[in-house]
């Protein structure tokens, strides 16, 4: 997942208002959100590779992201994947408070920035360029590819979009989920406008890469956006609606549910 915006302690419906990319190879194995087959409490997409997740609710008022850092050359293979860090989190009981337990292990990990919230608390943590973690502030934010709350193209994108949307009547509206009232958020995740090369950042990639990845939405045949989530965290309720996508942004199906948190 390469692009999370998101509202925190704003709305007075929404708590936890996202919304996401995940960008990736068109050929790794991995499948839509849904109800986890092992532990009947998680709901979200699984990476088939590796055995993790990119984004994970839970029933329990749960969830965790993450996104890989863009840093230069690719790093080689890695002792563990940065999708562990979304499950065990989202499947845990502990508070966020613990993810400075990870210090000791984070170099294990490629570099990642992971947002996690524990249903009291939303808390960022990243292992580059060294290992860090705080409480996320109220407000608007979000999480790309580089610091939190880089000022990317990509995120301003995001969060504008975001939060006139939660200025939107379909924002208070009782039809959570519906198609109609999430158009817009989908929308503006779908945006392919690549972003100026002088608001371009720089990641050591060299510049027809990063116009290649600056969009909201990737579009390619061997790489780009796999799919693109909403997640609507109410006092007592979440809602997530993912939409995904094949080679050249063809859309396949969505994938949709709502719980109660208990």
């Amino acid at each position: 997942m390469c692009l999370i915006a998101l509202s925190w302690k704003q709305h007075s419906r929404y708590r936890l208002a996202l919304i996401a990319n995940r960008d990736e190879a068109h050929d790794r194995p991995a499948a839509p959100a849904g109800v986890d087959p092992v532990d009947p409490t998680l709901y979200g997409g699984r990476d088939l590779l590796a055995g993790g997740s990119w984004l994970l609710a839970s029933t329990r008022g749960r969830l965790a992201a993450v996104t890989n850092v863009r840093a230069g050359a690719a790093e080689g293979p890695m002792p563990r994947s940065r999708g562990a860090l979304v499950r065990e989190f989202a499947a845990g009981d502990g508070e966020v408070g613990a993810l400075a337990d990870l210090a000791s292990q984070a170099a294990g990990f490629g570099r990642f920035n992971l947002l996690a919230f524990d249903g009291v608390r939303l808390a960022f943590a990243s292992n580059h360029p060294d290992f860090r973690t705080y409480d996320v502030t109220p407000g608007l934010h979000a999480m790309s590819n580089g610091d939190f709350d880089a000022p990317w193209p990509k995120s301003g994108h995001a969060t504008r979009a975001l939060e006139r949307w939660l200025a939107s009547p379909a924002a208070h509206a009782g039809r959570t989920g519906d198609d109609d009232d999430l158009a817009p958020l989908f929308e503006a995740l779908a945006d392919t406008t690549p972003a100026p090369d002088d608001t371009l950042p720089d990641t050591g990639v060299g510049l027809p890469l990063e116009r290649l990845l600056s969009p909201p939405f990737v579009r390619g045949e061997r790489y780009g956006t796999r799919c693109s989530s909403i997640v609507l965290v109410e006092d007592a309720r979440l809602t997530f609606v993912e939409q995904s996508y094949g080679p050249n942004g063809v859309r396949l199906g969505r994938t949709r549910a709502s719980f109660a948190i208990g």
